[in-house]
Formats: C-alpha cells, sequence, structure tokens
C-alpha cells in the first residue's frame, strides 16, 4: 500500500514540475511578445524634480504617509527617495 501512495505522489509531482515547465515557458513567450511590440514592464520612474519635492517636503516635516498620498506613491517610496542621497 505505501508503494502504491509513493508512486502515486511521485507522479504528481511529475506533472506539477510540467505544468511548472509550461507556465514559465508562457510567461517568458508573452513577455518577449510585449517587448517587441514596444511594451515594458515594470512601474514608471519618479523623476528627479518629484525626488526634490518629495525630499523638501519631509524635510519640511511633512509625515510620509501624507507625502505618499500626495504623489500617488507608497510610503516606501518615499523613505527610499530620502535615503537615497545618504
Amino acid at each position: 500500500m505505501v508503494r502504491y501512495r509513493k508512486a502515486m505522489f511521485g507522479m504528481l509531482a511529475v506533472f506539477a514540475e510540467f505544468e511548472r515547465d509550461i507556465i514559465q515557458q508562457r510567461t517568458k513567450a508573452g513577455l518577449e511578445s510585449a517587448r517587441k511590440r514596444g511594451r515594458i514592464g515594470g512601474r514608471p520612474a519618479i523623476d528627479e524634480k518629484t525626488k526634490k519635492k518629495v525630499r523638501a517636503l519631509f524635510e519640511a516635516g511633512e509625515s510620509a504617509n501624507d507625502i505618499a498620498k500626495e504623489y500617488g506613491i507608497g510610503r516606501a517610496t518615499v523613505y527610499k527617495i530620502i535615503n537615497e542621497n545618504k
């Protein structure tokens, strides 16, 4: 009985690995296709002008939460901008 169970789990592992490989191939193909159409992934970069404003607001005593809401970015991003030059 134990052998059958072991064999079954082995087969399930093989199918799971096969499916994982298929998903990876499809993802790579989709990204490649998007690049050919001129699409770039990821979030848009924050320009230096905005970064200077964020630093100035933070140094003036504005909270990171308020700055993040005002510019539509995450609080962690505000802290990354502030700590860039340190």
